[in-house]
């Protein structure tokens, strides 16, 4: 998928200067998701979109501050009046602290059961953590309560959702816990990055979507999610056991939320060569492949 095109802009660099003191020239950063990256010596500068609510960046803030407790968690710089968001010309502006490393090499079972054991201690850190509501709800948290999706319908995963979630007891998540936000140095996972998709759900849903990411992409492999699984609950996660029914739903929830994203990124214009496609058809084989 293309970058989008958000550059650091002279009122911006100002607001950086002013709010928490750190001036300096951008380099653009890959990555990004629907927001632009920038290093300012040793700070990362994160600037959204226009459609992003600045108090829901301020609220997955809070999760990330709360969560800082844990050494690989990267939690946002605050401004002098303790918030973490400025907002300039309607795009909210953060900063965080600039990491070296590189992506989790998920065919790496170091990397691996590394990613497993820091979910299950974020889990724990975050599970007395109360805050207030969610602005709106978080990627993962859409349809989780079984209403009806018009991406990749099927009555009986929604009937489970809904029966699922009644009894689920929730707490704050990471929300897109995957090797696009984990980084790596010298073989070892190192820091846990981009809050932006967190929310307050069960975590057996984390813990089935990063299972599905980091041992079983399309749904294969279910030996290697069942490793993942077990090794977080080695390590005293939060989650409550998985069988594999509840651990394959739950996956299956993870693709259709992905594909409806896809199809949202589409109508705003995204652009996706061959791999971004190929990858997708590929979930969206997972999806069916992995129902029961």
């Amino acid at each position: 998928m293309t970058q989008v095109d958000i550059p650091l802009s002279e009122d911006i660099r100002a607001a950086v200067a002013a709010e928490w003191g750190i001036r300096g020239e951008g380099e653009r950063l890959s990555g990004g998701g629907e927001s632009a990256a920038y290093r300012v010596g040793e700070v990362v500068v994160r600037i959204g979109g226009l459609d992003r609510d600045p108090a829901e960046v301020q609220w997955c803030n809070g999760i990330a501050v709360a969560a800082g407790a844990v050494d690989e968690v990267v939690a946002p710089l605050a401004r002098a009046d303790g918030s973490t968001v400025a907002v300039v010309h309607g795009r909210p502006v953060t900063v965080w602290p600039l990491v070296d490393g590189q992506w989790v090499d998920v065919d790496d079972p170091v990397q691996v059961a590394e990613a497993a054991t820091l979910l299950a201690r974020v889990h724990r850190t975050l599970a007395d953590h109360r805050p207030p509501p969610r602005p709106r709800p978080g990627f993962l948290e859409v349809g989780l309560d079984g209403t009806p999706s018009t991406e990749l319908p099927d009555p009986e995963l929604d009937r489970w959702l809904a029966e699922f979630t009644r009894t689920a007891r929730v707490q704050p998540l990471h929300g897109d816990y995957s090797e696009a936000n984990l980084l790596a140095h010298d073989g070892h996972v190192t820091a846990l990055l981009d809050w932006d998709a967190a929310l307050i759900g069960p975590p057996e849903v984390e813990l089935a979507s990063a299972a599905l990411e980091f041992a079983d992409e399309f749904g294969q492999d279910p030996t290697a999610a069942r490793h993942f699984v077990a090794t977080y609950h080695a390590a005293g996660g939060t989650a409550s056991p998985l069988d594999d029914r509840t651990r394959t739903q739950l996956m299956r929830h993870r693709l259709r939320r992905e594909a409806a994203y896809f199809t949202l990124t589409v109508a705003r214009g995204a652009e996706h060569d061959e791999d971004d496609l190929a990858y997708h058809h590929e979930r969206l084989t997972a999806f069916h492949r992995l129902r029961l």
